[in-house]
């Protein structure tokens, strides 16, 4: 009688039609990634805490404790607190002033040398607006900020530093919108543009209280509806002719 070999053993496979597929491994981040990740931490912690509290109401220790981390951390990125306030101060600076830059110099070539008021502070207003509004809550905070510090000599010298460029290319383009009016009040039009800008963004609640709810100073589309064709009338309005010297 023959005997029957032994079949052979087939080795089970470990991943089968039913098995799921294996994740594939996670990078591990570079030390130079861990770092930049830690760096956004502790400039989004300062950002809030300076804008609920003030430069000189924050510590580098109260930033710390937010993050989560031993304070000496914060002495090896940052060897004193005004340079921190001053990295956060910049951090988003140049976010909003590109996009404003661009904005502006859009509407420019657009217009081909006939801008009109109205045009140029949408350029520049809703730009803004829109990066607030939409940015999340950490823009919000990068908002009020700017409103606390730009009312305070050392705070106006930061927003001189990194905002004059844009600030200026938006009256260069008003000139071209208002030929005949006295340069002095296209100043004190933008003067009056920021300050409606700045107390918006500083987000008090106070029109919520004074209006009973009827507007809400968190509805960012409700300001930008409203702020460039109101202050577009005011330019309109205080606007005088130009002083003509007369001969030499």
């Amino acid at each position: 009688m023959a005997i029957a070999e032994p079949r052979p053993k087939i080795k089970a496979s470990r991943q089968t039609a039913d098995s799921p597929t294996p994740a594939p491994k996670r990078r591990r981040r570079t030390k130079v990634e861990q770092r930049a990740d830690k760096m956004e931490q502790i400039l989004d912690a300062a950002e809030y805490l300076f804008s609920v509290h003030g430069l000189y109401g924050v510590t580098l220790k109260d930033v710390a404790q937010r993050v989560g981390v031993h304070h000496t951390l914060l002495n090896y990125y940052f060897t004193d607190k005004k340079k921190l306030f001053d990295a956060v101060i910049a951090r988003r600076a140049e976010v909003t002033s590109t996009l404003r830059m661009r904005a502006l110099d859009d509407y420019d070539a657009a217009t081909k040398g006939k801008p009109t008021v109205e045009g140029a502070l949408r350029a520049f207003l809703d730009t803004d607006l829109d990066l607030y509004g939409q940015g999340g809550e950490n823009w919000k905070n990068y908002g009020a900020l700017g409103a606390q510090v730009s009312n305070t000599p050392y705070g106006a010298e930061l927003m001189d530093y990194h905002f004059d460029p844009v600030v200026l290319r938006l009256i260069e383009i008003l000139k071209k919108a208002l030929p005949g009016c006295a340069e002095e009040d296209i100043f004190w039009g933008y003067h009056f543009v920021t300050g409606a800008l700045m107390l918006s963004l500083a987000r008090t609640g106070r029109i919520n209280r004074l209006s009973g709810g009827l507007c809400d100073g968190e509805d960012f589309e409700a300001i930008k509806a409203r702020m460039a064709s109101f202050m577009a009338a005011g330019f309109l309005s205080i606007c005088k002719p130009k002083t003509d010297p007369g001969p030499a």
